[in-house]
C-alpha cells in the first residue's frame, strides 16, 4: 500500500479560507452504495431515517495562538525578539507543550511575555517543542487566552491570511463543551441548532462524545509504505452513556454515523478491545487505513481531505480506494470547496464495505 495511491491534483482555488454561510448552505456530497448526488447541508435529512444515531465531537477549540516578547539583558544592553506561541497540550505537571518559533531563541529559564499579564517560563525544550510554565491558571488562564489568544487556523489558512475576531465563531462547533483542542472537528462546523432540531424532530438522535484534536492531524505522511507510518496521539473520552446509546441504536437496528473522522477514530479506538464499543477514556493513536475492520461506524460524514493524508486513508478504508477517487473527481470537477472551511460530504457504504477486511489497522 504506497503513499502515491492516495494522492490527487487539487486547484488551489478550491481551497476554502472562510466557511459558507450559513453554515448549512455548505454543499454536501451524498455517496450511497456507489452513487453519488449533489446536495446542500441543509438536505441532510434526506439521507437519514428516524432512529439514526449522529455522533459528535464536542471538543472546545482553544485559542491556542500567542505572540509575545523575550527580553534579554546583556554586557551590549538589553534585548527583545518576537516570539509565536501555538499551544499544543496541558501537561500532568501544569505545563503546556507547545510550538514556539523561534525556538533557538529561547533559553530554559526564560520568561516570554504576553499581553493580558499573561507570561510563561520555558522549562525545557522537548522533542523540538517547548515546555512553558504559565503564570495563570484555571479560569485565569482562560480569561487571558481568550483575550489575546488566536485561533488555530490549519496550516493552507494561516499561509494565506491571520486569523481574526470572525474565526473565533467560524472555527467553533455550536455544541462545543470540554476545552482542549487545537483544531476543529470541521465536519461539525457545518451544524446549526436549526438543523440539530429538525433532525431530531424527525427521530434522528444525538450522541456526544470527546476528541481533542491535536496539531498532529497536519502532520504529513513522510512514508512511501503507509503501513509503516506511527500516528499522533490525541485524548478522548467516550462516556458510559455514551457508550450505551450507541449500542442500544444498534440493537434497534438504526445506523451509528460519526460526524467527523475525529469521532469516527474515537468510536472505533473504544471498541477495540472486546468488539463492541464499551466506556472508554484516554490517548488514541488508531490508524485507520484500507484493511480496517469497523466495529461500530456505519457510514461517515466528513469535509473533503489533503492529499496523501491519514484522512484520505480512513475515507478509502471505509468507502474503498476506487470509489474515494471517483467521489473526489466528482468533487473536483463540480467545483467543492475543500478542507476544515470547505463542502462536506455523506459517505454510505455497502455494508461489506463497512465490516469487510482481514485484519485491523491500529
Amino acid at each position: 500500500m504506497h503513499l502515491s495511491d492516495f494522492d490527487f491534483d487539487l486547484p488551489e482555488d478550491l481551497i476554502a479560507t472562510r466557511p459558507a454561510r450559513p453554515r448549512t448552505s455548505a454543499r454536501l456530497l451524498v455517496s450511497e452504495n456507489g452513487v453519488l448526488c449533489d446536495a446542500h447541508v441543509r438536505d441532510l435529512g434526506t439521507w437519514l431515517r428516524s432512529g439514526d444515531r449522529l455522533v459528535l465531537n464536542n471538543t472546545r477549540v482553544i485559542p491556542a495562538r500567542l505572540s509575545g516578547v523575550r527580553y534579554r539583558t546583556s554586557a551590549q544592553g538589553k534585548t527583545d525578539a518576537r516570539i509565536e506561541v501555538t499551544l499544543l497540550e496541558p501537561k500532568d505537571d501544569g505545563c503546556w507543550s507547545a510550538m514556539a518559533k523561534p525556538l533557538k531563541k529561547l533559553r530554559e529559564g526564560e520568561e516570554v511575555v504576553f499581553p493580558a499579564g499573561l507570561r510563561a517560563v520555558l522549562v525545557a525544550k522537548e522533542d523540538g517543542h517547548a515546555k512553558l510554565r504559565f503564570n495563570l491558571d484555571g479560569e485565569d488562564f482562560d480569561a487571558a487566552l481568550a483575550e489575546v489568544g488566536a485561533m488555530p487556523l490549519p496550516p493552507y489558512i494561516a499561509a494565506r491570511r491571520p486569523a481574526d475576531a470572525q474565526d473565533h465563531t467560524d472555527y467553533q462547533t455550536v455544541f462545543a463543551q470540554n476545552p482542549g483542542a487545537v483544531a476543529a472537528p470541521t465536519a461539525s462546523l457545518h451544524f446549526d441548532k436549526a438543523i440539530l432540531t429538525e433532525l431530531e424532530d424527525m427521530g434522528v438522535t444525538f450522541t456526544q462524545v470527546t476528541l481533542h484534536v491535536g496539531a498532529g492531524t497536519f502532520l504529513p505522511v513522510k512514508v512511501e509504505d503507509v503501513t509503516t507510518h506511527k500516528m499522533h496521539a490525541e485524548w478522548g473520552e467516550v462516556s458510559e452513556q455514551a457508550a450505551s446509546e450507541i449500542r442500544q441504536t444498534r440493537i434497534a437496528g438504526g445506523r451509528i454515523i460519526p460526524v467527523g473522522t475525529t469521532a469516527l477514530r474515537l468510536i472505533e479506538s473504544a471498541a477495540r478491545a472486546s468488539g463492541e464499543i464499551r466506556k472508554w477514556r484516554g490517548t488514541t493513536d488508531i490508524f485507520i487505513y484500507p484493511g480496517f475492520s469497523f466495529r461500530v461506524a456505519d457510514a461517515l460524514m466528513t469535509n473533503f481531505h489533503l492529499p496523501k493524508s491519514t484522512l484520505m486513508m480512513l475515507v478509502s478504508a471505509l468507502m474503498g480506494n476506487d470509489t474515494v477517487k471517483q467521489i473526489y473527481s466528482h468533487a473536483i470537477s463540480k467545483k467543492y470547496r475543500f478542507f476544515s472551511y470547505g463542502d462536506s460530504s455523506l459517505l454510505i457504504p455497502t455494508r461489506k464495505a463497512v465490516t469487510g477486511g482481514d485484519s485491523d489497522a491500529i
